[in-house]
């Protein structure tokens, strides 16, 4: 139940918001919104810490912005930082109408759908993108009071942002900015975009997973699923790991014959593991697999949804 200070305290605040001659200033408030992908092999903070993806993510930032404010005014990107699991967009309000334009556009859900077109698109995913949003103003989770407009509007207003805009966004401005003058066809402009795949990441069947080291749920669906097949991927896999070369597979075949193809197969990832280390990465699996005509397990490993 809201006390009768909290009303008169908002009360004065929507007030302000409505009359600026009471302030000696233009309306200004921040906000931060927060995203972490639920897609499948697509980390937004992994991309933006790669210096290509980090170009297209601030693009998909922007143009999302753009779409939920209705144009280049009334805002601008102070910071977008690490705060993991998620990726934190640090906004600048400078206009309440902009503000509010941008609180409904959040509430009805248009802000997601804009971040999963523009994703979408200049990440070239066959795949619809899905992503978990989070707005914050100070320690104001404003997720909970959306149909509260003024109530987010005054929490905006209240939290004033504490910095200048960020050296690397005023680069990435920039560097979009180029790009809109340039005369370079769009279309080509995206393929330039996102044909770099991230260091810390790999390409499978045209989308981009992040790689990591095997896992024990890795070497388990393999195991499972590869049957017969196990010698032929080891000697893929021993094109680069020396412990697989020359007579390695077959005597892994006859040293756990009587355990069968599971064994056979959990020992060979095994052993991969064992002599690669932290280079045993699900990029190299993936990759033998793929040079042994076996895509069907390596989309089961990667869990990836087969379509009907």
């Amino acid at each position: 139940m809201l006390t009768a200070e909290t009303v008169q305290c908002f009360s004065i605040c929507v007030q302000r918001m409505a009359d600026k001659t009471v302030d000696r200033g233009p309306w200004t408030g921040c906000a931060v919104i927060f995203l972490r992908s639920i897609c499948p092999g697509v980390n937004l903070l992994s991309l933006y810490k790669d210096q290509q993806g980090k170009f297209i993510i601030f693009k998909v930032i922007k143009l999302t912005l753009i779409d939920s404010v209705g144009g280049l005014g009334g805002y601008e990107i102070l910071k977008v930082h690490d705060a993991d699991p998620f990726l934190g967009v640090e906004v600048k309000f400078v206009d309440v109408a902009a503000c509010q334009q941008f609180l409904e556009s959040y509430s009805s859900g248009a802000v997601r759908q804009s971040l999963s077109q523009h994703a979408c698109r200049l990440l070239a995913l066959s795949q619809e993108f899905t992503v978990e949003t989070q707005l914050k103003a100070s320690t104001h989770t404003l997720d909970c009071c959306l149909d509260k407009l003024e109530l987010c509007l005054q929490h905006i207003h209240l939290s004033q942002p504490e910095r200048l805009r960020d050296e690397e966004i005023d680069s990435l401005e920039q560097q979009l900015q180029n790009q809109a003058l340039g005369s370079t066809p769009q279309s080509t402009t995206i393929t330039q975009e996102v044909s770099p795949v991230p260091s810390n990441c790999f390409k499978f069947q045209n989308r981009v997973f992040e790689d990591r080291m095997l896992t024990a749920a890795d070497v388990q669906s393999f195991s499972n699923g590869v049957g017969r097949q196990w010698k032929h991927v080891g000697r893929a896999l021993g094109k680069s790991c020396r412990a697989l070369k020359g007579p390695a597979i077959d005597n892994l075949a006859y040293e756990y014959e009587r355990e069968g193809l599971y064994e056979q197969a959990y020992q060979l990832l095994s052993r991969f593991i064992q002599a690669e280390g932290r280079a045993a990465k699900l990029s190299r699996l993936v990759k033998a697999l793929e040079d042994c005509k076996l895509t069907s397990l390596a989309e089961n490993i990667l869990d990836i949804q087969t379509r009907e």
